[in-house]
């Protein structure tokens, strides 16, 4: 009997408009950091970085074709270990990801 798990996270790839919306957002998060510190020459949190990784990745595992289950499963996989590492590193060290 397959898990919950397994069948959420290797599941074939949405592709389409799920996708696009996770990219655009990618680019929008990393369109504000590369805006703050050109500029207005002021670094944001390193959330941002976070967030632009972890989305992208998901983004792009949506976007694979549906033969490739396993490469998408891996992807969502790195992107949720990303956001929990930032959710971690927010109480470990505070100051790196919000100065």
């Amino acid at each position: 009997m397959p898990s919950i798990i397994d069948e959420t996270v290797f599941s074939e790839p949405s592709g389409g408009l799920f996708a696009l919306v996770q990219l655009c957002g990618t680019l929008l998060f990393s369109g504000y950091y590369g805006y703050s510190v050109v500029v207005r020459n002021a670094a944001p949190g390193s959330f941002i970085l976070f967030f632009a990784v972890g989305i992208g990745l998901s983004g792009i595992a949506e976007s694979l074709p549906k033969s490739r289950r396993r490469t998408a499963g891996v992807l969502r996989l790195t992107a949720i270990f990303v956001l929990v590492g930032l959710l971690v590193t927010t109480f470990i060290a505070p100051a790196f990801v919000f100065s």
